[in-house]
């Protein structure tokens, strides 16, 4: 019973924290090839700012979980076969079955996650386009200009044109 209350407190623990934020897809985030470069850019003014989810690859921090829940799993059923005394070939199974149940458990990490976002609108040449960016609602403004940088063919960032309040 104390073995399997182990499991699920480890199996928890390495699931917590595991999902990728998203915070390299910000508009104000650039690699580090785009540092010290030219880059097109070009003023807009923003007609609305709508609430968006953004889908996140979180494929590596699954993979993570799975490893880190496999190790925890495999010393959890090695502590509780050798704490229980049923001899070493029961403990090898227990850490074993530890191990196995742990990376099962990490595997339940999704390989996609949804982050907060937006869908911005602006008008440009008369028409009217939008750009979706991983950011708060706070972040931009309508009826405002923001900056908008083209970074390659099909990849545009526009910068936060307001700042959201800081919490207490």
């Amino acid at each position: 019973m104390k073995t399997h209350k182990i499991i699920a407190m480890l199996t928890v623990m390495t699931m917590t924290g595991c999902a990728a934020t998203g915070e390299n897809l910000k508009g104000n985030v650039y690699k580090a090839g785009q540092v010290n470069t030219s880059q097109n850019a070009r003023t807009i003014k923003i007609t609305a700012v709508l609430p968006a989810q953004i889908e996140v690859d979180n494929s590596k921090q699954q993979k993570q979980a799975m490893i880190a829940g496999g190790a925890l799993g495999a010393i959890a059923g090695g502590l509780a076969g050798g704490f229980g005394g049923i001899g070493t070939a029961a403990t090898v199974g227990t850490t074993l079955g530890g191990g196995a149940l742990g990376a099962g458990a990490g595997s339940m990490v999704s390989d996609k996650v949804l982050v907060e976002g937006v869908s911005i609108a602006y008008i440009e040449n008369g028409k009217i386009f939008t750009s979706a960016q991983v950011g708060k609602l706070c972040e931009f403004k309508p009826n405002l200009t923001a900056l908008i940088i083209s970074t390659g063919p099909n990849e545009t960032r526009i910068q936060p044109n307001a700042v959201c309040p800081v919490e207490k």
